[in-house]
């Protein structure tokens, strides 16, 4: 799960024949935020985060705020403990060894790879999980992080186990909300942080927090008013922890995408994060 870093540190709407019966104002107002569904819908279904092209973006903004570069691509080697009781956070989406995910990749990459490098750590990542303890870690286990993140196996398994846990279901449930690539990168940039749980700043919780506020397009909600209520929701829970507590990778990114209506995330994308400036073209 993703903790702040280095400087912190989705069924279409379908309206039926009933609307023929209707005025004809209220038939138009009816039809134009049916229009608006279908168009966000459509948009989804035609291309999602998931496009290779997409997803290379969505990597790029998670790694500015997580790593204060684009480079996501040379974070397979990231591991450091920040101080935030999750123990070591490490890889491209900050596995951690307090929060389970660390565990289960290291045991992925064990299984498609017997006897690598981290192999020997997994009885302690199993005795730390749901700590913040180093035991049975130091003194050379950021070292041998570094040493597996040579091995493209390894890069395979995190690439897995951030697909599994995180980028799958976030894609999946913002296609069924009808949003486009922009709402359902904000849902992997908040199941990432958050975690999908039982705990009430998990995703499933932040999504139905904003539910008690806005319907998605997908229940005939307006686009942007869903994001702008799921990411209130968000922006609630990161201020129930000190280590989220900085907002800006929803203020001054995603909101403002929301707010220029760049529901498909198209490039030239330009926003801040925690005061650094960042551009892809």
């Amino acid at each position: 799960m993703f903790t702040p870093h280095r400087k912190r540190l989705a069924v279409s709407a379908v309206l039926g024949a009933a609307l023929i019966a209707v005025p004809v104002t209220a038939h138009a107002t009816a039809a134009t935020s049916a229009d608006q569904a279908a168009v966000s819908v459509s948009a989804a279904a035609a291309v999602g985060l998931d496009d290779p092209v997409k997803k290379d973006i969505a990597m790029q903004i998670v790694s500015s705020a997580e790593n204060s570069s684009l480079n996501w691509k040379a974070q397979y080697k990231y591991i450091e403990d920040i101080d935030d009781g999750r123990g070591y956070t490490a890889g491209i989406i900050g596995f951690c060894s307090g929060t389970h995910d660390m565990l289960e990749l290291v045991e992925y990459y064990t299984s498609i790879k017997p006897g690598n490098v981290l192999a020997k750590y997994l009885p302690a990542l199993r005795k730390v999980d749901g700590s913040d303890s180093h035991s049975g870690l130091d003194p050379n286990f950021t070292k041998d992080w570094v040493k597996a993140a040579s091995d493209s196996d390894f890069k395979k398994a995190q690439d897995h186990e951030r697909d599994r846990v995180y980028f799958n279901p976030a894609v999946n449930q913002g296609k069924a909300d009808g949003v486009g690539v922009l709402g359902q990168f904000t849902y992997y940039d908040a199941i990432v942080m958050h975690g999908d749980g039982g705990d009430s700043t998990s995703f499933r919780n932040i999504r139905k927090r904003a539910l008690s506020k806005a319907k998605p397009p997908s229940q005939g909600g307006n686009e942007a008013t869903w994001l702008n209520a799921f990411l209130d929701a968000r922006v609630w829970a990161m201020k129930q922890e000190e280590a989220h507590s900085d907002t800006s990778r929803v203020d001054t990114a995603q909101r403002v995408w929301v707010k220029k209506g760049n529901f498909n995330l198209n490039t030239p994308l330009d926003w801040k994060v925690y005061g650094d400036s960042f551009h892809i073209g």
